[in-house]
């Protein structure tokens, strides 16, 4: 840099000769990326091009638009105009409200107050075991089950669970030796265990009660 420029292009003058203060807007980013509906519609693009197996240059000849102005569209960097969107859908063989698909759906959400969880029955389910299912969503592609389980009475022997998908332990409360497998896992507050649910697994040891941990099971759904 020459000698007696100013960086960032603030003069002098504009400062008064003191250090210039740049400001930042904690949530510019947020606007800059926050095009939720171009982002939706290029993805909605993007997937119906990618299931016609169509390649970007095939799609842009189709519909009688630029690649570049193609690859935009998809990255939702532009909004697209009226007419493109109609150029799309032609070429596309969906009707135009069809790239409005991900943006109009609904979103699910589960609100659960404290102690209201819905209490399950699981097998091996018996006194001093609570299991409480925290959320449910069933329109969704994954299967994710949170629990928050409780175990009040070490008299009785706990069963051993296996199925299919992953499970996620957090440690609330109290003290167990939790079994996968061939190996053994003291648990306290604050530890955690993720784990292939498919081997043999389950609490074998309660050394401290009352004992809560929350437990995510997650697997696909059946078609």
């Amino acid at each position: 840099m020459k000698k007696g420029a100013v960086r960032e292009g603030v003069s002098k003058a504009e400062t008064g000769g003191k250090k210039p203060v740049f400001k930042q807007d904690p949530h510019a980013a947020g606007r800059a990326g926050g095009n939720l509906l171009e982002e939706s519609i290029g993805r909605e693009v993007r997937s119906l091009r990618e299931q016609l197996g169509m390649t970007i240059s095939e799609l842009s000849k189709s519909s009688d638009m630029s690649g570049g102005m193609l690859s935009k569209i998809e990255n939702g960097s532009t909004s697209p105009s009226l007419s493109s969107l109609q150029a799309l859908s032609r070429a596309l063989h969906v009707p135009v409200t069809a790239l409005f698909k991900g943006y109009e759906q609904s979103r699910e959400v589960t609100f659960v107050k404290a102690g209201d969880g819905l209490a399950i029955e699981r097998r091996g389910t018996r006194a001093g075991h609570q299991y409480a299912l925290l959320g449910h969503a069933p329109h969704s592609d994954l299967t994710i089950e949170p629990y928050l389980i409780t175990l009040l009475d070490s008299s009785d022997v706990f069963p051993v669970f296996q199925h299919e998908g992953l499970e996620f332990i957090y440690m609330l409360e109290g003290e167990v030796v939790y079994r996968h497998g061939e190996q053994t896992f003291v648990l306290q507050p604050g530890d955690s265990l993720f784990f292939d649910a498919d081997a043999p697994h389950g609490p074998e040891e309660m050394h401290q009660l009352p004992i809560r941990y929350l437990s995510i099971i997650s697997y696909p759904r059946e078609k």
